[in-house]
């Protein structure tokens, strides 16, 4: 099994579009269609129809940014990092490239 680059409530950096640079937690990850939604990221604006439940109107939502736009956020070097593998505890893990902390 391979070791997957970004994960849920991992942080990470916007390498391209509109937010480019800006940095946010990873809240789910679509892995058939290649996509995650940030907090605070690629925000839209949705027209919602009126139901039983909601008002309706218009609201803001995060939308899908693609994984190849995304590269997990190293707080240690202040920028993005590639991902390795490791040993921890027998095990497989994820290890930044650039300060080759564990994650």
């Amino acid at each position: 099994m391979s070791i997957a680059r970004i994960r849920k409530n991992d942080t990470v950096i916007v390498l391209s579009g509109n937010d480019a640079g800006r940095t946010g937690t990873v809240t789910s990850v679509n892995r058939k269609e290649g996509t995650a939604i940030v907090a605070g990221l690629n925000v839209h604006k949705k027209a919602v129809r009126r139901t039983e439940r909601t008002q309706g109107g218009l609201i803001e939502r995060e939308f899908p940014i693609r994984l190849c736009k995304l590269m997990p956020y190293d707080a240690d070097a202040k920028k993005g990092s590639r991902v390795g593998t490791a040993e921890k505890d027998g095990k497989k893990a994820r290890r930044l490239k650039a300060s080759g902390k564990i994650i």
